[in-house]
């Protein structure tokens, strides 16, 4: 068949048919499909910005592709940092794991969905070509995201809000200058508490500069068409305003209970998941005083680290609280 001209009067029957073809392909190819468990984690190089000091920092986060299944992935052979030259870990059979450098600071704790800008890693201003690579192995498939000073991947807060979906998914240009909120946890960055015992966490946080101010859209869906609208932008975003939640950065979450109940951290864009990103994108008020207090109890022994997440919605702050969790003792229970 191969050279043969198809005459004029097949043509006409010629263009719907291959029409519908790339219809059928293009409906196949925008399929999504949603997996509660059984898929893979990849981490995410969200790019860099210079420091005063010279340094630069690199921010990270990952994709959970699953909906529901959380991670326990400690430092180690599963879960590592290695520094490289450009392109010496493309290969992903070769194994670069050497404890001295594998921890970097990353979350051994995984939550499902996307997880932006989780934590940043400081580079000094030597750094060069250099690559560090971030090595995750899950459900039986190795990814990796590889950090590096490359001009393309620099960074500013403007750049961060719109990743987000930050301020409704604006792109104003006063977002460039977005302050990150102020974040102080009362207390030490060690504490120890027995298993059951409850941890009062307090926080104090404020948005320094009031951008972007607090604001709704709209109100709140008064009908199911509302409330169940296609989005209208290829990122999930969320509404401007001050928020706080504790998340367990290091340790099994299931041994972990929050109260009160934590707004989630992670892009749940489900409607009334209790995310910034899920519909009505109702941002809670935050408290008069900017203190937070929460309080956390502990359904097992171990270390744990649990991280407080400031945002205004555009920009983070983060502190960490590193937790360890004893037994309970006959002596505690007044034996």
């Amino acid at each position: 068949m191969r050279g043969r001209t198809l005459p004029v009067r097949r043509g006409h029957l010629l263009v719907p048919v291959l029409a519908m073809f790339c219809f059928a392909q293009m409906a196949e190819g925008q399929t999504r499909f949603m997996y509660l468990s059984g898929q893979s984690i990849s981490p995410a190089y969200e790019g860099w910005w210079p420091n005063e000091d010279g340094s630069f920092s690199l921010f990270l986060g990952y994709m959970n592709s699953n909906w529901d299944q959380n991670f326990d992935i400690p430092v180690g052979p599963d879960n590592y940092f290695a520094f490289t030259d450009p392109k010496g870990l493309d290969n992903l059979e070769q194994d670069a794991y050497e404890a001295s450098v594998a921890d970097q600071g990353q979350p051994t704790h995984f939550y499902p969905r996307r997880n932006p800008f989780l934590f940043t890693i400081t580079v000094p201003e030597d750094f060069d070509s250099r690559e560090l690579v971030w090595t995750l192995k899950t459900n039986g498939e190795t990814h990796r995201a590889f950090a590096s000073l490359a001009p393309d991947y620099r960074i500013d807060p403007q750049v961060i809000s719109t990743e987000v979906g930050g301020n409704f998914g604006s792109l104003s240009d006063a977002l460039r200058s977005n302050i990150p909120p102020e974040l102080k946890v009362e207390g030490g960055e060690t504490r120890r508490i027995a298993v059951g015992e409850p941890l009062t966490l307090i926080a104090f946080a404020s948005d320094p500069d009031n951008l972007p101010a607090r604001r709704t859209r709209g109100g709140s869906p008064s009908t199911l068409d509302q409330l169940y609208r296609p989005p209208s932008s290829i990122v999930a975003i969320s509404g401007p305003g001050l928020r706080l939640s504790w998340i367990v950065y290091r340790g099994p979450v299931r041994n972990v209970n929050f109260e009160p109940e934590q707004m989630k951290t992670w892009t749940d864009t489900r409607v009334y998941a209790n995310s910034p990103w899920s519909p009505p994108w109702l941002i809670p008020e935050p408290p008069e005083d900017g203190r937070w207090v929460t309080e956390a109890i502990f359904q097992a022994p171990g270390d744990y680290i649990l991280r407080a997440i400031a945002s205004d919605g555009s920009l983070f702050t983060n502190k960490n609280v590193t937790v360890t969790v004893t037994p309970i003792t006959d002596l505690d229970q007044g034996m």
